[in-house]
């Protein structure tokens, strides 16, 4: 029986026959659960302002009807780990796929609050699957020298989706004269900005049918002709035995996977393998990248700028992501994973503070405020005497709202550069074969629950605290998060997933 020192020689024999072309197509499927993940989070960025409108919610309940699919997302990491120990990573992406299809057209659709909020939990749990199925399935059909930068496409992936959100709300909403004005067949545009999202989850049902099975988990299964099929077609005939028998070797030989395997036996409580991955997942959340991809539009339009403005600074936002993503997916394979993380923890904590300075330059412009003639608000429109703000505004000098656009941007930069795909990379190669489908369901759970409370709170903090303080906690949190990756996380660059110990 093949054992950890073959890794080598299966490396070799896999470099030889590798079918990189199907391997990359294989992967680009799964990762179309990635774009449906992003474009899911990043449509409701644009449609704020009509669910405002259509069913009439304050600062609490805008941020429930925000946040409400991330109570989905936590439940579908959660469940959907152990699920594909049981039925398969496939299995669950194509479940994934058929509540993408739904959650789309009911939010789109939705007469009221909780109806609406019905769909988007839908739309979480199929948003929390995929987020943790695409990077395992993507790590367990990936040889490992390409592993990194092909399970960073799924963090491409998410990005482009988000930027593909931000633009068709765009789009839409200029089209239409507003968010919230009617469009095609007397819809309101905010309706349509959901059911754009049918498209590329129709595409992900019918693709997932044509990808074979994790050969990781078929061997779990005890399905050792159909995994050495997928190998053999992945890596060629030789590499197929050799990696088949190694994946045996690797998993405990008394039982199946179990949720128990995620505590330490001889010290006690949870292993530190998983508490490493759960901090990566919460910190993900802690440093507030999604205040900025679902709350994008309504900030920059409370520092004065028009809802059109404010959308196309989203779009600029989206492409500068896909960039510092693509950057990131160059260099993951040769300089690491730890690095990265610690890169991205600075940056980031350094333009979190320049942007909470910013904001604490600005006056509160409360709304029903009577301004003066001439005003002039960071969009640089000049008010005529007595005239009347319709919401709150934070007014800042021009060089201020400069310093916070350009701080902002450059945060994203740093995010999607670091912490953005290497979480997700590292929580699908991180863990040992026996606990994978565990423990990526627990980090999943936490990093959706604190997206949830991030993103649940900001409207209440920012209203309550301002937005210098609020800032102010992300980037205390990314400060901490360098120091949290320094002394608790692993290097996994170049192994074989069988090579991973908890």
């Amino acid at each position: 029986m093949a054992n950890l020192s073959d890794a080598g020689a299966v490396e070799s024999a896999a470099a030889e026959k590798t079918n990189l072309g199907f391997i990359i197509i294989t992967a680009l499927v799964a990762t179309i659960g990635g774009f449906l993940f992003g474009y899911d989070s990043g449509v409701i960025n644009g449609t704020v302002d009509g669910l405002r409108t259509a069913f009439g919610s304050e600062d609490v309940g805008t941020g429930f009807n925000v946040a409400s699919m991330l109570l989905g997302c936590a439940v579908g990491a959660a469940f959907a780990g152990r699920a594909a120990d049981i039925f398969g990573r496939r299995t669950m992406m194509i479940v994934a796929a058929v509540l993408f299809v739904i959650s789309a057209w009911g939010s789109g659709a939705a007469g009221s609050s909780g109806e609406f909020v019905f769909y988007r939990i839908l739309g979480g749990l199929a948003v929390g699957a995929a987020s943790v199925m695409a990077p395992a399935y993507i790590s367990e059909i990936a040889p490992a020298h390409l592993r990194g930068r092909l399970t960073t496409i799924q963090q491409i992936a998410i990005i482009s989706g988000l930027f593909f959100s931000f633009l068709a709300n765009y789009l839409l909403a200029s089209a239409a004269g507003g968010s919230t004005a009617e469009f095609w067949l007397g819809f309101q545009t905010w309706r349509w900005m959901f059911w754009v999202e049918l498209i590329p989850a129709v595409v992900f049902f019918v693709a997932l049918f044509l990808i074979p099975e994790s050969p990781r988990f078929l061997v779990i299964k005890g399905k050792l002709d159909k995994a050495d099929a997928v190998m053999t077609r992945l890596f060629g005939a030789k590499a197929a035995k050799l990696k088949v028998e190694e994946i045996r070797a690797s998993l405990a030989a008394d039982h199946k996977p179990k949720l128990s395997d995620l505590l330490d036996r001889e010290k006690g409580g949870v292993r530190l393998i998983v508490w490493a991955g759960i901090g990566l997942a919460v910190f993900q959340q802690l440093v507030g990248i999604n205040i900025v991809f679902y709350y994008g539009a309504v900030l920059w339009q409370s520092v004065g700028l028009s809802e059109g403005d404010a959308l196309m600074i989203n779009v600029v936002s989206g492409a500068l992501s896909i960039a510092a993503v693509i950057a990131g997916l160059l260099v993951i394979d040769r300089i690491g994973r730890k690095p990265m993380l610690l890169f991205g923890s600075v940056g980031m904590a350094v333009t979190l503070g320049l942007v909470a300075y910013a904001f604490s330059t600005g006056t509160f412009l409360a709304a029903g405020t009577v301004l003066e003639a001439g005003t002039v608000l960071a969009s640089g429109t000049a008010y005529p005497e007595g005239a009347t703000l319709t919401s709150s505004v934070l007014d800042l000098r021009p060089e201020m709202g400069l310093l916070a656009l350009v701080s902002a941007n450059i945060y994203v930069m740093f995010f999607n550069f670091s912490w953005g795909p290497v979480m997700w990379v590292m929580l699908g190669e991180m863990f040992p074969n026996q606990i994978r489908g565990s423990a990526l369901a627990v980090s999943g759970f936490a990093q959706w629950i604190a997206n949830f409370g991030i993103t649940m709170s900001f409207p209440i903090m920012a209203a309550g605290l301002g937005l210098m303080s609020t800032y102010s906690f992300y980037a205390v949190c990314a400060l901490i998060s360098f120091f949290f990756v320094w002394a608790i996380v692993r290097e996994t660059r170049g192994k074989e997933l069988e090579q991973m110990t908890g």
